[in-house]
């Protein structure tokens, strides 16, 4: 902010289809801490209410109530931690290159890491999406080591007041992800315990089913990836403006092709800045009129000839497509 995935190593084989531990029975999204039981009529004339007079997490008995959860959760008081909502802005540029983040303005970005070498260190980058889940890049897995997740950090080498880390207790990855093609770059972690959303760490929110974002529209992806191709990773965490690609241009020839599919977004391909080695599973940052953020993309890959090349912009997971997915997988889990 090199190789094809934009996963910091590249050591050990990616399995599709990751199932650890059972399906639940129960169909929780916990969003707070206090229980409440909804049925779908119900969501939408009392979460806001709700979240206004007390933390809480909602008992959904519809997956498909979840719009109306990110709709209510963003005009919540900010006091109740509402999705897409820091309670410190970022500073948002348009400079041509990665920039230091302001501190904790994208509090849903977590460290995703592995005890690949005898001790934790940073894998992938991903997006808290609710107290007990994780999205995240399917290349990113591996079943060969145990990952944690590191919340509330700015700097990956300090130690820092905020910040917590807390292991997976479950990994879900598409079954239908395809490593060669990186189709279907998708997977989701629930935490070992639930996250106490705070001033340091919020979660995003979703966008609707099916969203399609614009050519040109303004995105940010942030992460710890490397500085440039050949450089060292960033120890604080980065965010850099990348204008979305429509897909017609995006699959052009002389672009990604037929790389690129009706479930991804690009962004970027000016040759200058982009996503790389460690960014990968993070979040593309789209911005809503109200206000609020939601997580588009997830990183998914780019050029193997290096990070920033002309006309191969960071291709994403697009978020929208699997929303679907998205909602089963907290309901069964």
């Amino acid at each position: 902010m090199g190789k094809h995935y934009l996963v910091e190593t590249e050591e050990g084989a990616v399995f599709t289809g990751t199932r650890r531990g059972t399906p639940s029975s129960s169909a929780r999204m916990s969003l707070l801490s206090k229980d409440i039981d909804l049925s779908p009529d119900e969501v939408a004339s009392t979460v806001k209410d709700k979240l206004l007079k007390e933390r809480v997490s909602v008992q959904l008995k519809d997956p498909v109530s979840k719009e109306s959860v990110n709709k209510y959760m963003r005009t919540a008081n900010t006091t109740a931690y509402g999705c897409g909502l820091p309670i410190f802005s970022p500073v948002l540029s348009r400079v041509v290159a990665g920039q230091d983040v302001r501190r904790h303005s994208w509090p849903w970005q977590i460290s995703l890491q592995s005890d690949s070498s005898g001790g934790w260190s940073h894998v992938c980058g991903g997006t808290l999406i609710s107290s007990h889940w994780v999205l995240t890049a399917a290349h990113c897995i591996s079943d060969r080591y145990n990952y944690r997740v590191e919340l509330g950090k700015h700097s990956l080498k300090a130690s820092e007041e905020g910040s917590i880390a807390v292991r997976a207790a479950d990994i879900i990855t598409h079954e239908d992800y395809n490593v060669l093609l990186s189709r279907n770059d998708i997977a989701l972690i629930k935490l070992s315990s639930p996250v106490t959303f705070s001033d340091t760490i919020t979660p995003a929110c979703l966008p609707d089913q099916g969203v399609v974002l614009s050519h040109g529209s303004p995105c940010y992806v942030t992460g710890w990836g490397r500085l440039s191709t050949d450089g060292p990773p960033a120890d604080i965490l980065q965010q850099v403006l990348l204008p979305v690609v429509g897909r017609e241009i995006c699959s052009q020839p002389d672009w990604w092709s037929v790389l690129a599919t009706d479930k991804m977004v690009c962004a970027g391909g000016d040759g200058i800045i982009a996503g790389c080695n460690g960014d990968s599973g993070g979040p593309l940052n789209c911005q809503n009129p109200d206000g609020s953020w939601d997580v588009h993309g997830i990183v998914s890959f780019g050029s193997g000839q290096g990070c920033n090349v002309f006309q191969k912009p960071t291709v994403f997971t697009q978020v929208s497509s699997y929303i679907g997915w998205i909602n089963t997988v907290m309901t069964n889990y």
